[in-house]
Order: C-alpha cells, then structure tokens, then sequence
C-alpha cells in the first residue's frame, strides 16, 4: 500500500487556480488590463494605503474644472485609473471588474472598450463644462463642484451596463435599467457629488441608444410597441420604488450630506421616522400583492407631494421674480424636494400600471354588491365551496381567480364574470346545479347595471340550455382531453413523446409533480424567471382571464409539474388546475401554465405532459384538460359571420405573439379527443360589442400603442 502525503494537492490546487484567473483575463482582456492598471496606480502612487485627496499629487492626478482650468487633461486617463481613498479601492476594483467583466463577456472586448471608455470621456467632459456654466451662478452646490475633483471609471462602467442591458431578456433588462436610472437619480438628488452627476449624464446618454450600442449582440423585441411588463412587474416595481424611499429616509436621518439642495439633516425624531417607514414598508406589501387599497392610498400620497412640490416650486418662483427670497426659509428642502420627484414617478408608475393593481381587499369583496360576492365568505372561496359542492367542468377552476366578481346561485353555486367595455363576461359555465335560473340571474344582473352579458368558453350541454331560453351560441375554441384510462405511450403515434422521456433521461432530468407554493424560494425565483422572460419579450402585455400564470399556479390546490436537472436547474414548468366532480372528488386535471427555459432542453413540454399524464393516471384521476387555445378552432360549419370573422381575425393577429393556433396543433400529439367550447351571447345586435369586451378581457393592461402594433 502507498501512502501519499495529504499536502501534496496544494501546488495543483494553487496551479488550478492560476490557470482559472488567467483564462478569465483571457476572455476579458480590456477589463484585466484596466484592472492591473488601477493596482500599478494603487500602489505607484500609495493610494492603497494613503488618502491621494488633500495631497499635491491627487490634484494631478484627478480630473475636475480645476484640472482642465490648469490644462492637466492627462487627468481623464489618469483619474479613471486611481481612487481618492483606499476603502473606495476596495469598491472602484471590485465593482468594475465584476460589472465591466460581465458586460465584455457578453458585448466583446472591441465593443466594451469604445462604449466604456467613450463615455467616460464623454461624462467626465461634459460634467465639467456643466459645472462651470451652472457655477456662474450663485447656487453654492454648483460652485463647489466646481472646486472639486474626481477619480475612478465608474461613468464608463455604468455606460457599459447599460449597454449590456439590451443584451438581457426580459424581465432582467428592465430591473437592470431601472437600477442604474435609480442610482445616478437617487445619487444626484441626495448626494449630488460629481461622480453622481456623472454617474447621471453616462446613464441618460446611453441607455436611450443601448440596443444600438450593443448591436448583433442586443436580444431582438418588439420595439414598436415598447417594453412590455406582466402584472407582477408592475407590482414589483411599484413595491421596490417604496422601500427605496423609506431606505432614504432612513439614511438621511442618520447619515445626513449635503446635497444639490443644501443639507439633508432634518428635524425629524426617531419616532416620526419609524412611523414613516412602516407606513411605506405596508404600502410596499400591498403593492407587492396587487391590493388596490394599496394603490389608492399610494396614489393619494403622490398626488399630494405632487401638488406640494409644485407650491414650493411656485412659491420661490414667485419670491425670486420679486426680490423677497430673503424672506423665505427653506428648512428641509434638501429632502422634500427628492422625495417629492421620487413619489412623482411613483405616481406615474402607479398610474400606467394600475390595471395591475385590481385586486380588491378581503373586506371588499364581501360586502361588494356589484361584485355579487355574499357577506360573510370571500368571492374565490366561494367559488371553491361552490366546486367541491356542484363540480365543473374543466375551465371551473378558473372561477375561483381573483379578478371575477361574483354572482351567488340559491344552491350554493357562482356565476363568475368579469366587466369590460360594459361587457359582463361569464368564466365558463355557472358552478350550480340550477343552470337556468343561474342564466336567468346572470342577465338580470347585467341588464340592471346597463352591461352587455355574455358568456365565454361554456360546454356544448350549457348552450344548449341558453339556446333554449333565447341566447345565441357560437364555438368559440375547442377543449383538448386525453382520457387516462388505458393510457400508454407506445406504439409508433408517440414514438415523439417517448423521444422527449429519453432525451430527458440522458440529460439527467427529472418530473417533479408538486405545489408550488411548498417549494424553496430557489425554485420559485426559477419558475418566475421563466415565466417572465416568456411575457417579457412577446411585445403585448400579459393575457389574462382564461390564462393564468405563476401567481395562480401558488394556489394550494393546483398542481406544478417542473423538469429539473441534476444541478436544480429548473428547464420547465406546467402548472394543473383540479376539475371537481359533483362528489367533491377531483376526478380530471386542466393544463394552464406550459414555459420552458429560452436555452433549455427543447422537448421539455411534451416531456413534462406526459409524465403528468401518467402521474395522475396512477392517483385515479379520469382525464387531463390540455385546455382550449383561445381563439384557435377547427372548422366547423356553425359560423356566426359577423362574430366569427372578427375572432378569426384577432385569432390570426395574435398568432404571431402568442401562437395559440400553433399551440392547438402541437396538442395534437397527445391524441386527444376535441370538446367545443362556445360564446353565448343575447342577440347580434351585441356582437361588435361583445367582441371588444373579450379583446379587452384577454388583454386588459394593452395599450394603444400595444394595440396599433398588433394591428399593423
């Protein structure tokens, strides 16, 4: 037996590591030559161990008014090699080599290096003419800066994120804008030094031509119809932007600087702030949820420091044009001034997105009359109980989302509908067994409040009952079932099903069937990621009412099916809403959520199909719903001409972003057998309205420029 030493590895391990630091350089180049750089200037000047401000040879070295009034402009180069103090060293190395190596990895070396160094030229000498042109005046901030200097690269570098931004998928590429437009915004407003009115100008000048900047490279989009946001962005957005300014306010108090405006120090105690804070910090909640209690209130606080800032703004307007500045006391316009531009565009968001923010408080959809919700059970769980009672069919699950509004039945059951365009859309069929008297109700109910009623997606046996009391009825989609009994992936019609489980057997990966909401935050964050680059790069808004997304998926009685890999990487996800029979007893399950990873393993849908067909086949359940594609059907000779060439229509326009048509024909290779699901409707006096309110229902946050684009 041979015994080797256990130190023996270590020369390997430090080997190992040298030749891992130099092939990185190698993929960086520009970003390890600026970085060696920076540590020959870092210890060539001793600006590691000893502060290069207040020094003779800092004021040579570091660009500023001062330095181009001298004529040192060797200072541009020098001064985005060095940092004024060595804590900043730690900061100015780490950031850049992270953010400007990340930015050449993905952009290359040639195009990094221009961007980077261009702009920083370009922010460094455009901060100093603006500075001396604004110093002429008696502002005391622009004079100051005018007798300061500045070192580090980090105008280049925030031009460069910016730039790599267009080369990131959506829903990274708008977080990654918003935060460089908050910090040179929050920067400038608060701390107001030159690095941050750098930091501002190199963001505002290259983020609007990013995508050019980045060119091949940049992750093509629908432009024409701008950025599009799910709900869960603009909730997102609306709740980070609140506990950005209740961080704020805390910083102030603590560590108050002196800004553009004069001192940030405030007479504000401890208590008024805390106060302030948990205030914001709720708002954030429940925008965060989607309450529109919470945007409500958010909207009246900014309105308010709207309206106040624009006082202020006329009050020293006013003062100035009459010579009584004098006799103006500006306490705490350093602070007020920011919060109020930072509540500002929080308004703005709040407005733009406020359809994301429909979801009514508990208390209201209780007592809520036009919501025709009962007063002592909450509408989605209504719904739930209405199902456990009667059953439905397979969309009911559907009904217990909570953008409906509710209709209860004597029996127990719901009538499940939504309003657009003074349209009241019914989900499906009503959940009661008194199918009649709900219809009856059910148009009662709309004709009282001046609507259209109408109802979406029901089953061939709830037509024929409407039909028979005076509605009209027109096949609107066709439901895909697969019944499960028998079911077995062989012979030569899935022979592709069977190709997806091998190729997943040899990439390692696995189906998990489980629920969402029990699952790390590690694999939520996955399957939200995946979810949002779908939404984000389609060029429309988010589609709702029969088509849900992971927010419905955390329901705990629906059912997640995730292909995962070895190393935990999540390649795609399919959520299965329960159909309950009129036992209580789940007896089939509807497919809503169907997304995979942009560069994952491509069969992962019809992977992920089909084992979740064979798992509920072992629990007992009947059939699996691969849904209705929204306005995709087979032909059929029942055409309603008016109607039917108006959903044909918006069917064709949409296949380009959503591929509804291509999606009902992929289900095709699960043989399943095809259930007409139809509109019912009053007459076809109705129609061109009806027609609008189900637009406006699938795509309720488009707007007009989204809905120009599409119709181009």
């Amino acid at each position: 037996m041979t015994v080797t030493a256990p130190s023996a590895p270590a020369p390997a391990t430090s080997a190992h590591r040298g030749h891992a630091v130099l092939a990185v350089a190698r993929r960086v180049p520009f970003t390890a030559v600026v970085v060696v750089l920076m540590v020959v200037g870092g210890f060539v000047t001793g600006a590691f161990w000893n502060p290069l401000a207040g020094r003779p040879l800092g004021a040579d070295l570091a660009y500023g008014v001062p330095s181009f009034a001298d004529g040192k402009w060797w200072t541009v180069v020098t001064g985005a090699l060095v940092a004024g103090h060595p804590a900043l060293y730690v900061l100015t190395l780490g950031l850049f080599a992270v953010a400007t190596g990340w930015v050449e990895f993905r952009c290359g070396t040639l195009r990094t290096a221009v961007v980077t160094i261009g702009f920083q030229l370009g922010a460094v000498l455009l901060t100093a003419g603006l500075v001396l042109a604004v110093a002429a005046t008696d502002w005391p901030w622009a004079q100051a800066l005018a007798t300061d200097v500045d070192t580090g690269f980090s105008g280049g570098m925030m031009a460069a994120l910016a730039m790599a931004s267009a080369t990131v998928r959506a829903p990274w590429r708008l977080r990654l804008r918003l935060l460089l437009v908050a910090v040179g915004v929050v920067g400038l407003l608060f701390l107001g030094g030159l690095a941050d009115l750098e930091h501002a100008l190199a963001v505002a000048l290259s983020l609007p031509i990013a995508h050019r900047l980045a060119g091949s490279r940049a992750v093509p989009t629908a432009e024409s119809s701008g950025p599009t946001l799910g709900r869960r962005e603009w909730r997102l957005v609306a709740a980070s932007g609140l506990v950005v300014i209740a961080a704020i306010r805390v910083i102030t108090l603590v560590v108050p600087v002196v800004g553009p405006l004069g001192n940030t120090a405030s007479d504000s105690t401890v208590a008024e702030t805390a106060v302030s804070v948990v205030i914001a910090l709720l708002l954030a909640d429940g925008l965060r949820r989607g309450r529109r209690l919470a945007w409500v209130l958010g909207l009246v606080v900014g309105v308010f420091y709207l309206l106040l800032g624009l006082l202020v703004i006329g009050v020293v307007a006013y003062a100035h044009a009459t010579g009584q500045m004098d006799q103006v006391e500006l306490v705490g316009l350093a602070v007020f001034v920011p919060n109020a531009v930072l509540w500002s565009a929080l308004t703005v968001w709040l407005v733009a997105g406020r359809r994301a923010f429909g979801v009514p408080s508990r208390r209201r959809r209780r007592t809520d009359p036009s919501s025709g919700s009962s007063s002592s059970t909450d509408g989605p769980e209504l719904a739930q109980a209405a199902l456990h009672n009667h059953g439905g069919p397979t969309i009911s699950w559907m009904t217990t989302w909570p953008e409906n509004r509710y209709l209860p039945t004597g029996d127990g059951g719901v009538v499940a509908y939504r309003v657009h365009a003074g349209v009241a859309v019914a989900l499906g069929d009503p959940i009661t067994d008194d199918v009649p008297t709900a219809l009856d109700d059910f148009r009662a109910l709309a004709e009282r409040s001046g609507r259209i009623p109408c109802l979406f997606s029901t089953t061939g046996a709830l037509a024929e009952v409407a039909q028979a009391r005076g509605w009209r009825a027109l096949q609107v989609a066709e439901d895909t079932v697969v019944d499960l009994e028998g079911l077995a992936f062989t012979g030569k019609p899935w022979q592709a099903v069977r190709s997806a489980f091998n190729r997943a057997g040899k990439a390692g990966i696995e189906h998990r069937l489980v629920h969402l909401d029990q699952e790390p935050r590690s694999v939520l964050a996955q399957v939200r990621a995946i979810s949002e680059e779908w939404v984000g790069d389609k060029g429309l808004p988010e589609m709702g009412f029969t088509l849900g997304g992971v927010e419905e998926a955390l329901d705990p009685e629906v059912r997640t099916g995730l292909a995962v890999d070895a190393e935990g990487t999540v390649h795609g996800v399919t959520s299965w809403l329960p159909v309950y029979g009129p036992d209580g007893v789940v007896v089939g399950w509807t497919l809503d959520v169907m997304r995979r990873r942009s560069e994952g393993f491509r069969a992962v849908v019809e992977y992920l199909i089909a084992s979740a067909c064979l798992a509920f086949q072992a629990e007992g359940a009947r059939f699996v719903s691969l849904s209705g594609a929204p306005l995709a059907r087979s032909e059929r000779a029942d055409a309603e001409p008016v109607l039917d060439r108006a959903l044909d229509q918006l069917g064709a326009m949409l296949e380009p972003y959503y591929g509804f048509r291509s999606l009902h024909q992929f289900k095709a290779k699960f043989r399943p057998r095809h259930e007409p699901m139809f509109l019912v409707y009053r007459d076809e006096a109705d129609l061109p309205r009806v027609g609008i309110g189900i637009g406006r229902a699938y795509l309720p946050d488009a707007g007009f420029r989204e809905l120009i684009a599409l119709a181009r």
